[in-house]
């Protein structure tokens, strides 16, 4: 292809797991920034053994590698936005915060990955620690689930009230820019409404709910989907609705496939043919 037919396209780079079904990390992330016309580089910080009924294996990728897959991309490509999933352990996430800061990656989503919309911990406390002190305040938006949100606010959430206040908290204390609280793990009318705070402005953003099992992936997805808009030009308030439009979506053609949790169809307006 010549140069007279190419064309440039936003990129965005996604640092997380691998998982082997397919589900969530950066299979979706990347199947998140293909739907939304971004070109999707990656630095894989584990691999997983998993399916729908849940996580087999967890092998961590060094440290030094994850470094070599962030540097070795941007010393090529262009990123305009850049979000991270499950980090794992305290030497990842220090190593990633430091190439955030050495590179000045502004455009940045964390998705914390501490905790399972079931309530499991993920990491642990050094782990949880270091993504608070050292990440967190670098990112433009932390998207923390209801648990992943009680650890860091150290409040119990169980109203809309407890999200908002959490919302302030974890802006406050942990010192994120702007906090959005997923209503995901939340009971009855909540699920499906979040809270956006950035300090100034406190939003309740709400979509229609879908009754699913089939949800393996949305945390990934809505954190990917947000980083694909800021990297096509959208202000964050933007990407955020316009991502959990698209995570809604999603849901609404989740894919039924294996015995247990099935994930989103991230590419939903195909499976219509």
């Amino acid at each position: 292809m010549n140069s007279e037919t190419t064309s440039k396209v936003p990129v965005a780079l996604t640092i997380a797991g691998s998982d082997s079904g397919g589900g969530a990390g950066i299979q979706a992330d990347l199947r998140t920034f293909a739907f939304h016309c971004v070109h999707g580089t990656s630095a894989i910080t584990c691999v997983t053994a998993q399916n729908t009924l849940g996580v087999m294996r967890v092998d961590p990728i060094l440290p030094e590698a994850v470094v070599a897959q962030i540097r070795t991309v941007y010393e090529d490509i262009e990123v305009q936005a850049v979000k991270t999933g499950m980090l794992l352990n305290k030497e990842i996430i220090t190593a990633v915060a430091e190439q955030v800061e050495a590179l000045q990656i502004h455009n940045l989503v964390v998705d914390p990955v501490m905790v399972s919309r079931t309530g499991a911990q993920l990491l642990d406390n050094d782990a949880v620690n270091t993504l608070r002190h050292l990440l967190i305040p670098k990112a433009a938006i932390v998207t923390p689930n209801r648990y992943e949100a009680q650890i860091l606010s150290s409040l119990p959430i169980n109203s809309l009230d407890d999200m908002r206040a959490a919302a302030q908290m974890i802006h406050r204390n942990v010192r994120a820019k702007v906090v959005l609280v997923k209503g995901g793990g939340m009971q009855g009318n909540l699920r499906g409404v979040d809270i956006w705070f950035d300090g100034h402005k406190m939003e309740t953003l709400t979509t229609k709910h879908v009754e699913t099992k089939n949800s393996h992936g949305t945390g990934c997805t809505l954190s990917a989907a947000i980083a694909a808009h800021l990297a096509r030009g959208c202000d964050l308030i933007t990407a955020v609705r316009q991502a959990k439009e698209y995570v809604t979506s999603a849901l609404s053609y989740a894919l039924d496939i294996g015995k247990g949790q099935g994930p989103v169809g991230h590419f939903f307006p195909l499976l219509n043919k």
